[in-house]
């Protein structure tokens, strides 16, 4: 049975109940079926759980886990309180958790303590009591063979996951269309993230929208999920099969030999995939065909469709943010590889509405002409939490969101995305803004400025990091490295840290811009010499 309700669902909980009304196994998590009416019961057990630690309408629930059955279970139970989950990446450490949480005035947070033998306490001590101050209670998620949850945390005491999933099922639905829901950590204009907050019905709609543009309601439809839920790439992804009423294969992280398998062993269709998960896979078999199964690629990176059309995999470009969502337009698979490669493509929703605005003049410009994307749209953030200034100055007068992309319109719902305007990093997936990695590396005592740029590597964008010590200080690369190491996630920590004498610069009425341009010069010749 598929589910038929053209009428976009407006909340997470009726987009649960019609997944529950379909049946059958909703998820599989390493060879473990879980049947949509299972998950829906557990997320109302654990809404429970919460709402006895305090949880009410409005309240930030931190979920700090990799992608486990948990994960949306009590998405869908903070859904269904009223409150808002804050997506936390596991690779997070102790500045980013103190920043996120206590920023994020989360009254819970939910981790695996035991998860892949990381320190998770010593970062959450790291991290700090006045951070974190707001807490009121910690949740330990834990699996057969971790040790024994039964320790204090920041001096709060530890609530086992597994209490709150056997507590009696909450009987009540506090979910509404324009409540706030979902919290993504954004890259911004300064040295701290932004807070993107979603509404039910923007999250709910837009699973709805996806599920039949991209055809995960289709019969047969098997997704293989192979980004964490934590971003927006992995959430859309995630609930797209739910909404389309099939099957999510789930991996707890990704390893392309554990990936390869899950792809034949359950038919997957629709594979979700950065270009360097892609490259892994094909990688991985000498087979010519490796997955004859797969219908289509959520993901490709510049040059890539072609040849791997040629192995059977239909690769075609996309375009999300986390402000507008994940697979917000569609590039047929019936297009040439040169064509479907390239970002952007029709929207999905007919509702939403592209264009674009010359940065010179201020002008709406015709399609054809490069300018910063605009979009408006039912799949739009709500706003930055806790930061009005900065919603405001992300929406035109007339309610327009600006991405700071460059593109080009071909239709009032078609488009072309080119690149960044700006300088933010895509590392492992993610968009990352080098001022972060910065204000860790001008932290360290020999550093008195630092400069963070991209430069093509292997596997993708590789951070390498400009240098400018203080007087007397000497570089200790792998110290500096260490150093990161300790604070940020892996993918953000420099794979280089290069001395500088003086940085490039362009003068401006301005102010002196720093030719970022040169930097990635430089650090491509430095590397290629060693």
């Amino acid at each position: 049975m598929s589910n038929t309700n053209n009428a976009n669902p407006q909340t997470l909980t009726e987009l649960l109940a019609r997944r529950v009304a379909v049946g059958g196994i909703a998820l599989v998590d390493r060879d473990q079926p879980v049947s949509a009416a299972a998950l829906d019961e557990e997320s109302r057990r654990v809404a429970q759980g919460l709402h006895d630690l305090g949880v009410r309408e409005g309240d930030r629930v931190a979920v700090w886990l990799p992608n486990v059955p948990a994960w949306p279970a009590c998405f869908f139970a903070a859904a269904r309180l009223g409150a808002i989950v804050v997506a936390v990446n596991t690779r997070f450490r102790s500045n980013e958790i103190a920043d996120i949480v206590g920023r994020s005035g989360a009254k819970v947070l939910i981790y695996w303590p035991g998860y892949r033998g990381i320190d998770f306490d010593g970062i959450l001590r790291d991290a700090g009591v006045p951070a974190l101050k707001d807490l009121k209670a910690i949740v330990a998620y834990s699996e057969p063979g971790d040790p024994i949850v039964d320790h204090t945390a920041l001096g709060k005491p530890v609530t086992r996951y597994a209490d709150l999933a056997a507590c009696a099922p909450y009987p009540h639905d506090h979910a509404r269309p324009d409540l706030g829901c979902l919290i993504f950590t954004t890259s911004g204009t300064t040295k701290l993230p932004k807070f993107v907050l979603h509404h039910q019905a923007s999250i709910a709609g837009h699973a709805a929208e996806a599920a039949r543009g991209f055809g995960y309601g289709d019969e047969g439809a098997v997704t293989l999920l192979t980004v964490p839920m934590c971003g927006t790439f992995g959430m859309s992804h995630a609930l797209c099969p739910i909404a389309g009423g099939k099957l999510l294969v789930m991996l707890t992280t990704f390893e392309v030999h554990a990936a390869a398998w899950a792809i034949r062993q359950y038919h997957v269709t629709h594979l979700p995939a950065t270009g360097d998960i892609v490259a892994q896979l094909l990688a991985a078999s000498k087979e010519q065909i490796p997955y004859p199964t797969v219908r289509a690629v959520m993901g490709v990176r510049a040059g890539q469709a072609r040849p791997a059309q040629e192995r059977g995999l239909k690769l075609m470009g996309i375009y999300g943010s986390s402000e507008l969502q994940a697979v917000l337009s569609l590039r047929p698979v019936d297009l040439p590889p040169e064509q479907r490669e390239m970002g952007g493509g029709k929207l999905i929703n007919a509702a939403t509405r592209v264009r674009t605005r010359s940065n010179d003049t201020g002008k709406i410009l015709a399609h054809g002409e490069h300018g910063e994307l605009e979009f408006k749209g039912p799949s739009m953030l709500m706003g930055y939490f806790g930061n009005a200034e900065a919603t405001q100055a992300a929406f035109t007068e007339d309610g327009w969101f600006k991405t700071g992309d460059l593109g080009y319109t071909l239709a009032d719902n078609e488009f072309i995305f080119l690149t960044r305007m700006g300088d933010v990093l895509r590392l492992s997936g993610f968009l990352v803004n080098p001022l972060e990695i910065e204000a860790v590396l001008d932290a360290h005592p020999s550093v008195a400025v630092s400069q963070v740029v991209g430069i093509d590597g292997p596997r993708g964008t590789m951070p390498v990091a400009f240098v400018l010590p203080k007087a007397g200080a000497a570089v200790d690369e792998a110290e500096l490295i260490a150093h990161c190491k300790q604070r940020v996630a892996n993918y953000k920590v420099p794979q280089h840290v290069l001395p500088i004498a003086e940085f490039p610069f362009t003068p401006s009425a301005n102010g002196n811009k720093i030719q970022k341009a040169k930097l990635r010069e430089m650090a491509a010749a430095a590397l290629r010499g060693t």
